[in-house]
């Protein structure tokens, strides 16, 4: 079922190791020719281009971008009751977590009159993209909403891809969770259309709930989506923020010979039943696991619902075992790795999973699987993919915050450095920086 690749006996450097692991990834550059006119037109005429482009992608014409308060409460309304329950079970964890992220203010005193202080100040208004596609997101919608709540921003607008089954509006549990959450500004606009609306804004049509209403823009978009939302948010960067260019998900397992075959394969499959260019990859010291988990996924694909797109995922080149020596060079492939989601099924897996620097989020033995973090650990979903989890971090409380530096000296501790100050602008031959400083001394305020 997987393609294998074995490493047992030999010494990769990083770098061959990086190479040889599995991995697919998208090519983002290959559709920004496609998705550069439909930002620059959305940026132009606003809504009308985005409306005209979310008709053409999605096949639906919203009556108006904004979703009317009276389909959001109807939406929360008709939700069946159960899936109501989890929905704010999985918002109380994901508050318990989010909660303890907030950082606080720090003052530091450097010297007697002079302190340097930093305060953290959430994002004005945030934009948080939920996608469709394949399945409904509402666990989407929670993991993008709560930080941004628990950071303390003002103002947020939940954007999702009209339906064609639900009158043009984002899918009905989609706007319960909104509901559910308190969101009341909801767009019924997905892609690069609404990635680009997000960043320029616009006026809504007049069949809005608030005729000529005003919809405007972000400073930061979160989310994820497919590779031309994802082009779309690399060609807004700069204009808004972004959280991150999001890859098909992907699922890394490091077991060893006491790992069961049955729930490996079963993990394996939940990743992949995402897309079929998600990513499913097992590392191992053991062959015999490795042929137990081929055999447990034959058995699991075959009755699976998804089983075409699980198949598909599973034999592209972007999943795989990797057979290791031991669990020394186990830990070196996952690190190579960088996986969105690692799990550690080994003994004493807690203090291997200690050893990891690498990945976008650990997953702690056999009863802590993805599916667990995907809607109920409390942690977020929303990771780093494609080995960004070398150098990045998954959507928290600290995403929608901006550190701020507060200097506030008094004439006696900026006299003490003064001239270490105009000595450093000479040397960066900036002389006007010194002047500055002297300026305040001789014939200025401070004199």
């Amino acid at each position: 079922m997987l393609a294998r690749t074995d490493l047992r006996g030999a010494r990769p450097t990083l770098a061959e190791l990086r190479r040889a692991l599995p991995r697919g990834g998208t090519d983002v550059n290959a559709v920004l020719d496609t998705v550069t006119p439909v930002v620059h037109a959305v940026a132009d005429r606003g809504v009308e281009a985005a409306l005209e482009f979310g008709e053409k992608f999605d096949g639906i014409r919203p009556a108006s971008v904004r979703v009317p308060a009276a389909v959001i409460a109807d939406a929360l309304e008709r939700l069946d009751p159960a899936v109501a329950d989890a929905l704010r079970e999985s918002i109380t964890r994901a508050r318990t977590v989010h909660a303890d992220q907030r950082r606080e203010t720090t003052r530091t005193q450097v010297v007697d009159g002079g302190v340097v202080s930093e305060k953290w100040i959430p994002v004005r208004r945030v934009g948080l993209y939920v996608p469709g596609g394949n399945a409904v997101y509402p666990s989407s919608v929670i993991m993008n909403v709560v930080p941004a709540q628990e950071a303390g921003v003002g103002s947020l607008v939940v954007a999702s891809p009209p339906q064609k089954d639900f009158g043009g509006w984002p899918h009905p549990t989609i706007l319960a969770a909104c509901a559910l959450l308190g969101v009341d500004e909801v767009w019924a606009v997905g892609g690069a259309q609404g990635v680009a609306l997000l960043t320029y804004g616009g006026a809504d049509t007049d069949d809005a709930d608030e005729p000529g209403g005003v919809l405007d823009p972000v400073d930061l978009i979160t989310g994820p989506g497919n590779i031309y939302v994802t082009a779309a948010k690399r060609l807004c960067r700069g204009v808004v923020g972004i959280d991150a260019e999001a890859g098909p998900t992907e699922i890394a397992i490091l077991a060893d010979d006491s790992a069961d075959a049955g729930i490996l394969a079963s993990d394996l499959i939940s990743q992949a039943e995402h897309d079929v260019l998600a990513a499913s990859v097992l590392v191992t010291d053991s062959a015999e696991l490795a042929d137990a988990v081929d055999a447990a996924l034959e058995a699991q694909v075959a009755a699976t619902k998804h089983r075409e797109r699980v198949s598909t995922a599973l034999s592209g080149r972007q999943s795989g075992i990797v057979l290791v020596d031991d669990l020394e060079a186990g830990l070196a492939v996952v690190d190579a790795y960088a996986a969105e989601h690692l799990e550690i099924q080994t003994r004493d897996a807690a203090a291997v999973a200690d050893r990891v620097h690498n990945a976008g989020a650990i997953f702690v033995g056999p009863y802590a699987p993805v599916s667990l973090g995907d809607y109920c650990a409390g942690s977020n979903h929303v990771l780093p993919t494609s080995g960004s989890a070398r150098f990045a971090s998954g959507l928290s409380v600290q995403t929608f915050l901006r550190g701020v530096h507060v200097i506030d000296y008094d004439e006696a501790a900026l006299r003490d450095v003064a001239d270490k100050v105009v000595t450093l602008a000479d040397a960066e031959d900036l002389p006007g920086h010194g002047d500055a400083i002297k300026q305040r001394f001789v014939g200025g305020a401070g004199s």
